[in-house]
């Protein structure tokens, strides 16, 4: 399996929103691939594995999961691009998942990623 399905499975199993939009769960895997065929490829695979449903444009991944934030998100210090939104940040905060790690992302932008905010 390419490294960009397995990320972006594991992100959507660890979304902590009870549902999103399609394009909301495909704005999360754009943070990894804008590939479509790969795009396509993480949402039937989550969906095969049983970690999201779909159903007419929403998104409800398994419940349970998050990203721990005190663990495995990094703050790093430098000049980043963040992946979500594309402005220049000091901090990048990055996830670290057992698939790899994904990031630079702002302070904002983690949190609509991960779940924590919608945006």
């Amino acid at each position: 399996m390419d490294d960009r399905v397995a990320l972006g499975v594991e992100l959507l199993r660890r979304i902590e929103a009870e549902s999103l939009t399609l394009a909301e769960a495909v704005d999360r895997i754009e943070t990894i691939t804008t590939d479509p065929h790969l795009t396509r490829e993480i949402l039937d695979r989550a969906a095969m594995a049983g970690l999201l449903d779909r159903e007419e444009g929403i998104v409800r991944p398994e419940r349970g999961a998050f990203v721990r934030f005190e663990s495995e998100v990094v703050a790093k210090e430098g000049e980043f691009t963040c992946r979500r939104c594309g402005i220049g940040i000091s901090t990048g905060h990055f996830i670290r998942l057992d698939a790899g790690e994904i990031g630079p992302f702002g302070s904002s932008c983690i949190r609509v990623v991960t779940g924590r905010e919608s945006g």
